[in-house]
C-alpha cells in the first residue's frame, strides 16, 4: 500500500508497505537514477539527511529505518536493532522496489549498515557511499571520541554553550527514552558542525527539529552490538566512496583514513570546513563527489 495510493513503488512521495512483517516507510525525493540514502542514529529522524543537490540527478530513497517514525517497532523494542536486522530491511525495500542492485549511501550509523551490506549481500550493491562512518564500534571508538571532544572544547573556548554541549555527552550513556534521546541529540548538535556557533541562523532550526528514538544498541538478547570490521575490509569488492568531515567528532578522520586503506580502490573525500553533516556545511561539494562517484558507476 502507498500513502498516495500509487502504482509506482519509486513515485515521489512517502510510502508505507509490509515487508517481511514489518512495515516500512519511505520517502522519494528527486529523478533520475535510484540511490538509497540511509539515516543514523541509530534512532534519529530520517529527515536531516535530506540533500537536494543530489536529488536534482538521482531519484533518492530515504527510508525511515525500522523502529523510528512511521515504520514498524521491532517486539523486542528497544532492543534487537542490530545491523544485520537492518540489512534485512533493507534488503526487502530493494526488493519492494524492483531493484536488482542500487547505489547505496549509509550517514553515520547508516554507514556501519552499508559495510555490513556490503559484506554480506554484494550482489545487491553497484556501490557504497560510507559517509562519517567507522570501522569500529567499542572501547576504541569511545576513546577517540573523547579526544576528538577535547580538540572541540579547545576549538569552542569561549563559547557561552559549550557547557551544555558537554553535559549533553555526559547524558549519553543514561537514555532511556525517546523524549532523552531528542533532548540529547539537541543539546550536541553544535559539535557536530565545523562551525555552528557561526552559522546558527542557518542551522538553528534544525537543532530544533531533529528528534529521535531511543534505540538501545543491543541485541535482542540484551548484548551490546559491538564490532570491528578492519580484519574483513579488504574482501568488500564493491566500488566505495568514503567521506568524512574535517570536524568530525564521532566519526572522524582517522575512521574514514582506515575505511579508505582497507577497502580495495575505494575514494577518500574529506570536507575541509566541515563536521558530521558536510551535506549541510559544503552542500555543492558534497552533492559533486557522490554525483561523480555514482556516475562512474555501472549499475
Amino acid at each position: 500500500m502507498s500513502d498516495q495510493n500509487a502504482t509506482d513503488h519509486l513515485s515521489p512521495g512517502t510510502h508505507t508497505v509490509e515487508l517481511d512483517g514489518v512495515v516500512q516507510r519511505y520517502h522519494v525525493h528527486g529523478t533520475g537514477p535510484v540511490l538509497l540514502a540511509h539515516s543514523g542514529g541509530p534512532g534519529i529522524d530520517w529527515a536531516y539527511l535530506r540533500m537536494p543537490a543530489v536529488e536534482e540527478q538521482f531519484t533518492v530513497v530515504y527510508p525511515e529505518p525500522i523502529g523510528t517514525g512511521g515504520s514498524s517497532r521491532l517486539a523486542t523494542h528497544p532492543d534487537g536493532y542490530t545491523r544485520d536486522r537492518y540489512v534485512r530491511a533493507v534488503v526487502a525495500l530493494l526488493d519492494h522496489l524492483g531493484l536488482e542492485k542500487t547505489v547505496f549511501l549509509g550517514h553515520s550509523h547508516g554507514g556501519f549498515v552499508a559495510q555490513r551490506l556490503a559484506l554480506t549481500h554484494p550482489e545487491r550493491v553497484a556501490g557504497i557511499v560510507l559517509y562519517d562512518s567507522a570501522p569500529v564500534v567499542g572501547a576504541e571508538h569511545g576513546e577517540e571520541l573523547m579526544r576528538q571532544l577535547e580538540a572541540y572544547a579547545q576549538r569552542s573556548e569561549g563559547d557561552p554553550g559549550l557547557p551544555d554541549v558537554l553535559a549533553a555527552f555526559q547524558s549519553l550513556g543514561s537514555l532511556s527514552s525517546d523524549e532523552d534521546v531528542t533532548k540529547a541529540v539537541r543539546g550536541i548538535l553544535p559539535a557536530y558542525f565545523a562551525d555552528f556557533r557561526g552559522r546558527a541562523v542557518e542551522f538553528g532550526p534544525l537543532r530544533r527539529e531533529v528528534s529521535g528514538v531511543f534505540i538501545s544498541g543491543r541485541a535482542a538478547d540484551g548484548t551490546p552490538e559491538l564490532f570491528d570490521d578492519r580484519p574483513v575490509l579488504d574482501t568488500i569488492g564493491v566500488p566505495a566512496l568514503v567521506l568524512v568531515g574535517r570536524y568530525d567528532v564521532i566519526c572522524g578522520v582517522r575512521w574514514a583514513r582506515e575505511l579508505h586503506e582497507g577497502i580495495p580502490g575505494s575514494q577518500l573525500v574529506v570536507f575541509a570546513h566541515s563536521g558530521h553533516f558536510a551535506h549541510l556545511e559544503e552542500p555543492a561539494l558534497f552533492a559533486d563527489a557522490v554525483l561523480g562517484f555514482a556516475k562512474g558507476l555501472n549499475h
